[in-house]
């Protein structure tokens, strides 16, 4: 049985527990078919098409195309495996909306670690950089070498972006902190965002100057549908 999961306000999403299986589950609610319809259509039985929706699974390539195909979509839209291109591309719903996000909500969708974005002026103009980031109480923390563009940007405001597009429910939600950056030389407070540092920075490299952002504002935006 797949999940139904709470959305703002009163609005309702059936999900399944992997991407494949949200995926599955969203275009087969679209298309106003059962699981047993799309087993019929694909040669599979209904209880599997329910496994698929609900358990992390790996199905053959042939099992895949016969799955899209009874969908009417690619077996890249129904794997995820169209990521390379920018996420946003499905069409949108009807009768949707956005909410604004309380800031406890905020926080709790920056989480204690992710990829976002710093926005930053520098001599060349605006400039968004992606990085790996880590909460620490209410600062947002990150690594970057001594000599780049961001470390230059020490007693400035910048802004701070993360977000979330769904494709296969056409819902996304982003979170804005605003705040001045700082460098960190503190050496408790060094070993503080250590620990909690979740891994490496994804670019590699020696990226061990810490900086933090202490957010002076912070709001978000939910897309849902009526």
């Amino acid at each position: 049985m797949s999940e139904t999961g709470p959305g703002v306000g009163n609005a309702q999403v059936t999900v399944g527990r992997t991407d494949l299986g949200r995926r599955l589950a969203a275009r087969r609610q679209e298309l106003g078919l059962s699981r047993e319809e799309v087993g019929e259509r694909c040669g599979a039985d209904g209880s599997y098409i329910a496994y698929l929706e609900e358990h992390a699974a790996a199905p053959a390539i042939g099992s895949l195309i016969r799955l899209a195909d009874a969908l009417g979509i690619t077996v890249a839209e129904l794997t995820g495996a169209a990521s390379e291109y920018p996420a946003g591309r499905t069409a949108a719903l009807q009768n949707t909306r956005l909410v604004k996000l309380s800031e406890g909500q905020c926080r709790r969708l920056l989480s204690t670690h992710g990829v976002g974005r710093i926005a930053l002026f520098t001599r060349e103009g605006p400039a968004i950089f992606p990085v790996n980031y880590v909460v620490a109480g209410k600062d947002i923390a990150f690594r970057t070498s001594e000599d780049a563009l961001m470390a230059t940007a020490a007693g400035t405001e910048v802004a701070f972006e993360i977000d979330r597009i769904d494709d296969a429910l056409r819902t996304g939600w982003s979170v804005m902190a605003v705040g001045m950056v700082a460098g960190v030389t503190d050496a408790e407070e060094l070993g503080r965002l250590s620990a909690l540092a979740f891994s490496r920075p994804w670019a590699g490299g020696p990226r061990t100057h810490w900086m933090k952002i202490v957010t002076s504002r912070i709001s978000g935006r939910r897309v849902v549908q009526r």
